[in-house]
């Protein structure tokens, strides 16, 4: 049995993204995967399925697989613009899919939230268009490393100004190839800065495995789940700067890490779980392609 500050740790945080690489699945496969993991006992892990808004349609004929005790909990994917013009369209777009989907079968799909790139060219008139279409709905805005300090800093200004504050930040760790993966230099300051600003902050990509370390298929070094969910928990905890940051996420050394039914702690930093609880509501969730791998390498580390 999960200790209580690792359940609270990773309780909803894992968004289910089968369909894309390296796993790759198609839609039927990917979401029959999902119909079986919404009934595991490890289920507390899992939150959403990652679904693109143009294969909403396409999704309807598979969710019989799906139940109102067992329903299909989506984070709908927008189409990536290259400027604010583009954005408009799209949006418009996913908007109208998702009012569309969740018209029907409301006993079996639920749309949890939407998740789309944000143009460079973005600014504060264009996030508050997006916000007068999207009302109430948490969206998660995607900008590459180099640009989430100010991506950050102009979802604050939005949100502390909005009436229902639902903007958060979506950072990419990493991918199929080794450039994918931002260095831990490069993510720190995106954990400081939500914590700054409290700005919700979500994940996707390369962070399957708990702990950072060599892998093979991708000719680098991968970022842990649990070295970048901590380390953006203690951050806004403990007001670490960058580069004790940078110290977490670096650290591969899985004794490192405590785990009981009182505290979370990475070395000689911890957390209460009352507190754990309260940072997790800014510190969200990862994308990931599998949902086997995080827990068979917790099993292999005796966290699970």
């Amino acid at each position: 049995m999960a200790a209580a500050t690792l359940r609270a740790l990773l309780e909803q945080s894992i968004d289910y993204a089968g369909m894309f690489p390296p796993c790759a699945l198609e839609l039927g496969p990917a979401l029959t995967n999902q119909a079986g993991y919404v009934r595991l006992d490890d289920s507390w892990m899992l939150n959403a399925f990652v679904l693109p808004a143009g294969q909403f349609d396409a999704a309807r004929q598979f969710l019989s697989e799906f139940d109102p005790g067992h329903p299909l909990r989506i984070s709908a994917l927008g189409t990536k613009t290259e400027n604010a013009t583009a954005f408009r369209e799209a949006l418009e777009e996913a908007h109208t899919a998702i009012r569309s989907f969740a018209a029907h079968n409301v006993d079996l799909i639920s749309i949890s939230q939407l998740e789309m790139f944000l143009p460079a060219d973005a600014d504060s008139s264009l996030l508050k268009e997006a916000q007068s279409i999207l009302g109430s709905l948490p969206t998660f805005w995607e900008a590459p490393a180099e640009r989430a300090e100010q991506t950050i800093a102009l979802l604050a200004e939005h949100n502390s100004n909005a009436d229902h504050p639902t903007f958060g930040y979506k950072m990419r760790t990493g991918g199929v190839t080794a450039d994918a993966f931002p260095t831990s230099a490069q993510i720190a300051p995106a954990l400081v800065a939500p914590a700054t600003h409290q700005v919700p902050i979500k994940f996707t990509a390369g962070l399957h495995h708990p702990l950072r370390h060599y892998r093979d298929e991708v000719q680098t070094k991968m970022h842990g789940f649990l070295n970048v969910l901590g380390a953006a928990v203690l951050a806004a905890e403990h007001k670490w700067n960058a580069e004790q940051t940078v110290s977490m996420l670096e650290d591969e050394d899985a004794r490192s890490f405590l785990f009981d039914d009182e505290f979370f702690a990475w070395r000689n930093w911890r957390i209460d779980i009352r507190r754990l609880k309260d940072r997790r509501r800014f510190v969200t969730t990862f994308g990931s392609c599998s949902f086997e791998e995080p827990r068979e390498d917790l099993r292999a580390l005796k966290l699970l």
